[in-house]
């Protein structure tokens, strides 16, 4: 984990040894400027005592001015007030609306030792999985301004690169898990054009990536590799895979705007075409990328189809849904449940955002507006079974894709490592220029399943936990590029497509690490990229 939060949102993910990190908490608002008059007096607090939070929504320790340029240049609506109304906000709106919020303390807003952003991380269930990992690790925030840029376009400060974190403390190991397409425009400096999969991050502008362990290091191997703003310069040594020796590189931080869909490709076999798809975000330009890809497909005949999501932690869940509905058809998803969200027993009927009756999320036959027309009828491969590639960054709105199909008796195969098991999702909420995702609502299936906290994995596996499918459990192949038949994901696919379990390699987790490129990591995004995210409505 990172010693702290940088402009993206992101966790920092580089460690000093045996030290653990804080997460990325709220605080107040964002742009700064009161309106001249004085905050009112601070709430008084009372135990068990909640009022709505619209009470205290608004009132702000810095106030933003102007329009809200995201919303229909809206102006935000927000007054001086001081933390403590911040807090008071956060606490009835966690009791309000939080899945577990019975198992809330109840701490005073007033008290000086919690900041705004602390108090929220205790606004959380401490409940176990089964495995005994925390329920709730998925609390987080985002400066407004950047979640809706985020959401809405993709964009975000980088190299075009998505490196994965082997180990996040000395003896520290940074791999590239995939770049943006050169043909995305990116200059002679990004990471686009001058890294492949697989390159190891040996050195960030001088300092020791693998065992430097003093904080002064660290701070300069976060800010190297998570850049805050466009047009930073910074210098790595890399080595390249198959590479004898190192080289240096000077990358330099630009907007990027990211391609959710990329290798899409076909395979011809003795029983049929099988189609290839690396989907990595549930961004709202994936729909339009998705349509495409899909279209693609069918118009190459595939008899099957491996989607690779194993680098998708979620995003928008319609989007989930419009790409089940895109792999299985009409046939078994017609009048079917997609997903059927449920919220906390104070709203055993009604969703408490919307205001409107719960009611199933179907399978998506036409996009729903996020990057192509609303109503626009959606292609299909209308097939009985797909196989799925996952890691162990596969989360919410990716598992959902699964959970879904199962749902309406299509066959999954998985290949890969154990998912993450996130059946849970929030709507955003902004106040006083912080967006916070708590967890509002949990996820079920057509039959009525969705309790994989401890993730899906592939029934060969060597791990006792987590919901088994059939297929084999196979480590990440940084050896090889994404889309690469011989892939041992990929590779591992097609041969259990031809012979069954029979095909499977040797199940991950057994024996020592193969080699320096087959090991298992964790992708480095943005934390709304790991979710299940459901509109909120103006």
């Amino acid at each position: 984990m990172l010693n702290g939060c940088t402009r993206t949102g992101r966790v920092a993910v580089v460690a000093a040894a045996a030290v653990a990190a804080a997460g990325c908490g709220g605080g107040g608002g964002g742009g700064g400027g009161g309106t001249g008059a004085g905050p009112p007096p601070d709430p008084t607090y009372s135990a068990g005592v909640y009022l709505p939070a619209t009470t205290y929504a608004a009132y702000c320790e810095a106030p933003r001015t102007g329009t809200d340029p995201y919303n229909n240049g809206t102006p935000y609506p927000d007054r001086l007030g001081s933390a403590v109304w911040e807090k008071f906000w956060l606490r009835s709106w966690s009791n309000a609306y939080y899945l577990w919020y019975s198992e809330l303390p109840d701490i005073d807003p007033t008290l000086a030792t919690n900041t705004t952003a602390a108090y929220f991380n205790l606004m959380k269930t401490m409940a176990l999985t089964p495995s005994g990992t925390m329920v709730d690790r998925f609390h987080f925030t985002y400066p407004t301004s950047q979640w809706e840029a985020l959401s809405q376009a993709g964009a975000e400060v980088g190299y075009g690169v998505t490196f994965s974190l082997i180990s996040a403390t000395p003896p520290r190991e940074a791999l590239v898990a995939y770049t943006e397409p050169a043909s995305m425009g990116y200059p002679a400096t990004s990471a686009a054009v001058n890294l492949v999969r697989g390159a190891s991050i040996l050195t960030v502008d001088g300092v020791d990536l693998v065992n430097s362990n003093d904080q002064a290091s660290i701070n300069t191997l976060n800010a190297g590799l998570f850049p805050s703003s466009a047009g930073e310069t910074h210098t790595f040594t890399v080595l390249d895979p198959g590479a004898a020796s190192a080289r240096t590189i000077t990358m330099t931080a630009v907007d990027v705007t990211e391609t959710p869909v990329q290798d899409v490709l076909t395979v011809s076999t003795g029983t049929g075409t099988v189609g290839y798809l690396l989907f990595n975000d549930h961004i709202a330009t994936a729909e339009s990328e998705l349509v495409t890809a899909i279209g693609t497909l069918a118009q190459a005949g595939v008899t099957d189809l491996v989607l690779d999501i194993r680098y998708n932690g979620g995003g928008y869940l319609d989007i989930a849904s419009e790409l089940a509905y895109m792999i299985a058809g009409p046939g078994p998803t017609s009048g079917q449940t997609f997903d059927l969200i449920t919220f906390n027993d104070k709203y055993p009927s009604t969703n408490p955002i919307t205001g409107e009756p719960i009611a199933p999320t179907p399978f998506h036959n036409v996009a729903q507006g996020y990057s192509l027309p609303q109503g626009t009828p959606l292609p299909s491969l209308n097939l009985p079974r797909v196989f799925v590639l996952t890691g162990t960054d596969t989360c919410s709105a990716s598992e959902a894709i699964v959970n879904s199909l199962i749902g309406v008796g299509v066959q999954v195969y998985l290949v890969g490592s154990q998912t993450c098991g996130k059946p849970y999702g929030f709507y955003p909420q902004d106040n006083c220029g912080t967006t916070y995702f708590s967890i509002e609502f949990q996820g079920v299936n057509a039959k009525g399943q969705g309790g994989y906290s401890d993730g899906f994995v592939a029934a060969n596996t060597t791990s006792t936990s987590g919901e088994q499918l059939p297929g084999c459990s196979v480590v990440d192949d940084f050896g090889h590029s994404l889309g690469d038949p011989n892939e041992a994901r990929f590779a591992a696919a097609l041969g259990y497509r031809a012979s069954g379990a029979a095909g499977c390699p040797v199940p991950s987790g057994l024996g020592p690490r193969a080699s320096p490129l087959n090991v298992d990591g964790h992708v480095v995004k943005p934390e709304w990229l790991k979710n299940r995210i459901l509109r909120h409505p103006h």
